[in-house]
């Protein structure tokens, strides 16, 4: 057992030896390879301390390339505008016309944004550059300007207003092809002169626009304006304004008509912002042409006022809607046309006073009136002139209103606080009637209060001054209901007061002839009782004695007497039919009752025989009644 196991353990220490001399070499190894590792390290530190300064230099190196490429492209692209400026100079110079007018504007734009790119580099070293762009798009921008205007001249050619309105075909616009021209070239325009002008100024193309349809626009309104002038001349003196008869109504619907279409047309070319003063600007100058004729109309109005006046009136009437109806369309030219219409307006509200104290001239002035008591020509010319003046509602309460109830009596009615006309301006309501009745109530009133007047002071008699009162008032009430007059002068108060004056002055004469059927004498006959009972006459008679029979014959021939002048007279007299027939029954009212109590008492005085009692109850009455 002892043999194997000593073998066992011999070959074992073997394997020791085997790897103790392993770990021997490898310590050896490991030895050489610290002294390796050693020098690599030592190499390593010389090669990191020999490369270092290199490797920075290189990425210094690097930036510096790209830093330089940068500048490089920004050179370029400083350059390229300055390459480029003499290439679209060459285009700009050389107008639209030569290149085409899309050309240009694109060489335009390019302009432009070198120019942009110029200032955002804020170099000093480019102002020369920049100014000189400048000077090339203010070159580009009178040649787009006049490009503007020769474009809107093609199209701008004058026109008689008259056929668009007798034809009632619309007033021509711009031409859809001109206006995208237009729109265009304004577009840029407008767009330059933003960097450049003040805040709020027209573009060089909208007062190129204003200027060209401006003179457009005049021009085509010249005949119209002429035609209203010739038609308010007059012929006669004395003749009255016909309605319709002069060109303003025409004058104000081409005026109207014209600014809407060229509202429309700028609405297509200019922005929003503009389109207010373009169309302000458009047609300054008609508007000027268009307030010295109204100025002219009124002089002429003023000059024949008293006739004339309802051309002043149809003027505000036809030129104030006009203007309501374009601010409706635009919002503009309202105030403008006002002011246009101001003398006109300020004329014909001069006239109402003037029109009531005329009234009053005239009256005073008659020389004579007629001696027959019949109504005289003033009266039917006044009431005309009433007449008329409902032909012109609208714009005579207008002016009523800006005088106020009771103005046109006051002094210094011609002075206006607004010439604005508003819608309620023309609205004919209760107000507008009720003043307008008061004013023809006071012009009236101003007549049948002069007339009486004038009747006292030159008609002799109280009756022969009431029937002509009476006359002329049955002249004003047939006038009042034959018209539009009737629906306005609803009260017929003072008409009434006045004709009880007429008739109360016209009866004060048949108090004369009714004094002798006035007895005082007591007779001893009994008074007829109140059950109507027969008076016997034949009684009274003989209870009288000698001198009250003598009395009673006195009356009786006094009464023939005066009763027979006043029938004479009444018949003499020019009466109107109602006159007559109203004061006739008056008289028979008065007179026919006090003749049949005196005749029942004391008819028997001369015994049927007809010496004293001229009339009998029949025959009175018969004689009343052909009075009326």
């Amino acid at each position: 057992m002892a043999a194997p196991r000593r073998g066992a353990y011999a070959e074992e220490a073997a394997e020791v030896e085997v790897l103790n001399a392993n770990v021997e070499k490898m310590k050896a190894l490991r030895k050489k390879i610290a002294a390796s590792h050693g020098r690599l390290e030592e190499s390593g530190k010389i090669v990191g301390d020999a490369l270092g300064p290199m490797y920075a230099n290189t990425q210094h190196l690097h930036t510096m390339g790209r830093n330089i490429d940068a500048i490089q492209e920004q050179i370029e692209k400083l350059k390229a505008p300055l390459d480029s400026r003499d290439r679209e100079e060459q285009i700009i110079r050389s107008r639209p016309e030569k290149v085409g007018l899309q050309e240009y504007m694109s060489s335009i734009d390019r302009t432009s944004k070198a120019l942009r790119g110029l200032r955002s580099a804020n170099i000093k070293s480019n102002q020369k550059a920049i100014a000189d762009l400048n000077d090339l798009l203010q070159v580009a921008m009178q040649n787009l300007e006049q490009v503007f205007r020769d474009v809107l001249r093609r199209d701008s050619t004058p026109i008689e207003p008259l056929k668009q309105l007798t034809t009632k075909q619309d007033f021509p616009r711009l031409h859809s092809k001109t206006i995208s021209q237009l729109r265009t070239i304004n577009q840029h325009v407008a767009g330059y002169a933003s960097q450049v002008s003040q805040p709020g100024a027209l573009s060089p193309s909208a007062r190129a626009y204003a200027t060209e349809r401006g003179q457009y626009i005049t021009l085509s309104l010249s005949n119209l304006a002429t035609a209203t002038m010739s038609t308010a001349r007059k012929v006669n003196a004395d003749a009255v304004y016909k309605q319709g008869s002069n060109g303003i109504t025409l004058y104000a619907q081409g005026l109207q008509g014209m600014y809407t279409a060229e509202y429309d047309s700028i609405t297509n070319v200019f922005a929003r912002e503009e389109w207010g003063a373009v169309l302000q600007a458009t047609c300054q100058d008609s508007l000027g042409a268009f307030g010295k004729t109204m100025q002219k109309l009124a002089s002429h109005v003023q000059e024949n006022l008293l006739t004339d006046c309802y051309l002043a009136y149809e003027i505000v009437d036809v030129v104030s809607k006009a203007s309501l109806e374009l601010e409706s369309r635009t919002g503009e030219l309202k105030h403008a046309i006002s002011d246009a219409l101001k003398p006109v307006r300020e004329t014909a509200k001069s006239s109402l006073p003037t029109l009531l104290n005329d009234v009053r001239t005239k009256v005073q002035q008659m020389p004579t009136l007629p001696q027959d008591g019949s109504g005289v020509p003033l009266t039917s010319d006044i009431m005309t002139r009433l007449q008329l003046m409902t032909s012109y509602l609208p714009p005579v309460c207008s002016l009523l209103r800006s005088l106020g109830d009771g103005g046109w009596s006051a002094p210094n009615t011609g002075s206006s606080t607004s010439s604005l006309p508003t819608m309620k301006s023309f609205d004919v309501g209760a107000d507008g009637k009720d003043l307008f009745s008061h004013y023809a109530t006071d012009t009236i009133d101003a007549l049948l209060t002069n007339l009486d007047s004038r009747a006292k002071a030159m008609l002799r008699g109280r009756s022969l001054q009431g029937v002509f009162l009476a006359n002329n008032i049955s002249i004003v009430e047939r006038m009042i209901s034959t018209s539009e007059l009737v629906s306005l002068l609803s009260s017929p108060q003072k008409l009434e007061q006045w004709r009880k004056a007429s008739t109360r002055a016209y009866m004060d004469a048949w108090k004369e002839p009714s004094t002798h059927l006035l007895d005082q004498i007591t007779a001893k006959a009994p008074r007829p009782t109140s059950t109507g009972q027969a008076v016997d006459s034949a009684a009274v008679v003989k209870s009288l004695s000698s001198k009250d029979k003598d009395n009673i014959k006195e009356k009786f021939r006094n009464f023939n007497t005066s009763f027979d002048e006043m029938v004479q007279r009444h018949k003499s007299y020019k009466m109107e039919s109602e006159v007559r027939r109203q004061l006739g029954k008056e008289v028979q009212s008065f007179m026919e009752p006090l003749y049949t109590r005196f005749f029942d008492r004391y008819h028997e005085i001369d015994k049927g025989k007809g010496k004293y009692v001229k009339y009998s109850k029949a025959e009175m009455s018969s004689v009343l009644s052909s009075l009326a």
